[in-house]
């Protein structure tokens, strides 16, 4: 840094915060680190009795923060994406939309590797929600060399690092097994609980049945409804290993192809995913859906209504973090359920 008077600092970067009194009004950074000095600033910064400046010297080949961050930003903002004016720095984004949020964390880690960079996000392969934060971009110095920016661009490739994919699913149908239930004994508490879970992510029931526990019976159910071509199927109940739980056989029968009958996560063990061969989901649902706070269901579902095929090694990777705590207060979505770093995110 160097220090040179002040009418002579137009297109300096300032060094240090510059803090201006007005007495009985006014106490704060006038003008902060990193700032660049533009002409119409000369007058206050006068007044604020600074006939000198401390400034970085601008040297070819080094680029001031604000214009670092501006880059990083591009590497990262996507379709869906709001960013915030650069600010000591720093600039963020925001979601423009409700969707699913995913990151590249492979070519993320390979920038963050880089020194004097960083881009910190939210977890990927979760929900957001218009407005919710999803990253923040900036440098760690004042200035940086291009070079370095350079190495980070090519490091991200020529896609954005981030992905808010929107809700795609609209339609769902519910096959609710249960002998009790079709026979009328006991009210279905089970799908009001579904169709509130659905209505989150914009998915309304179009068709229910009740077949009993037969699995030919719920087999044709499911064949039924699949011909109202819904975007989702769901069955609610008889995932068990009991005997008389028959609904993983019956939704093989019915021609899907599974993709896992049992998943590493608590509440939901039971859990079942299958895929019909035109793409349509089909979930089997254990009964801790109807009850308990969140499951499985939960973490599945917004990848389900964003379109996002969901594997056999998605499912395994959800064991670390797959445990629910049941905390008296839930504060679901921000806790650890469902979180598993960087194996909770997808290629893109």
């Amino acid at each position: 840094m160097k220090r040179i008077p002040t009418r002579e600092a137009v297109g300096c970067v300032l060094c240090h915060d510059m803090t201006q009194i007005i007495p009985g009004q006014y106490k704060d950074a006038r003008f902060r680190k990193g700032h660049v000095v533009r002409e119409e600033d000369i007058p206050v910064l006068l007044s604020m009795g600074k006939e000198h400046l401390y400034v970085w010297e601008l040297v070819p080949g080094m680029v001031h923060e604000n214009d670092a961050a501006e880059r990083l930003c591009a590497l990262c903002r996507n379709a869906g994406m709001e960013r915030s004016a650069v600010k000591e720095g720093k600039i963020e984004l925001t979601a423009a939309r409700d969707g699913l949020f995913l990151v590249d964390s492979r070519r993320l880690n390979a920038v963050n590797a880089l020194e004097d960079i960083m881009i910190a996000t939210r977890h990927g392969g979760t929900a957001v929600r218009k407005g919710d934060k999803l990253a923040g971009t900036r440098v760690i110095p004042l200035v940086i060399e291009e070079g370095k920016l350079r190495r980070a661009e090519e490091a991200a490739g020529d896609r954005p690092l981030l992905e808010l994919r929107p809700w795609r699913l609209k339609t769902a149908a519910v096959v609710t097994t249960g002998s009790e239930v079709a026979k009328g004994l006991i009210e279905d508490a089970f799908t009001p609980v579904v169709e509130r879970k659905l209505a989150e992510f914009g998915i309304r029931v179009t068709a229910r049945r009740l077949p009993g526990d037969d699995p030919e019976t719920v087999a044709n159910a499911i064949g039924e409804v699949r011909a109202g071509a819904p975007d989702l199927i769901l069955c609610t109940g008889g995932m068990s290993v009991d005997p008389d739980d028959n609904t993983p056989g019956a939704v093989k029968r019915s021609g899907a192809d599974i993709v896992a009958y049992g998943a590493p996560v608590l509440p939901g063990a039971m859990f079942l995913l299958g895929y019909f061969q035109d793409g349509t989901p089909i979930l089997g649902l254990p009964g801790c859906v109807m009850y308990a706070k969140r499951t499985i269901f939960d973490l599945v579902l917004p990848k389900i209504a964003a379109g996002v095929p969901v594997t056999r090694e998605d499912l395994t990777r959800l064991g670390e973090g797959g445990l629910c705590l049941g905390c008296e207060v839930c504060t679901y979505p921000n806790c650890g359920f469902g979180k598993q770093g960087t194996a909770s995110a997808i290629q893109l």
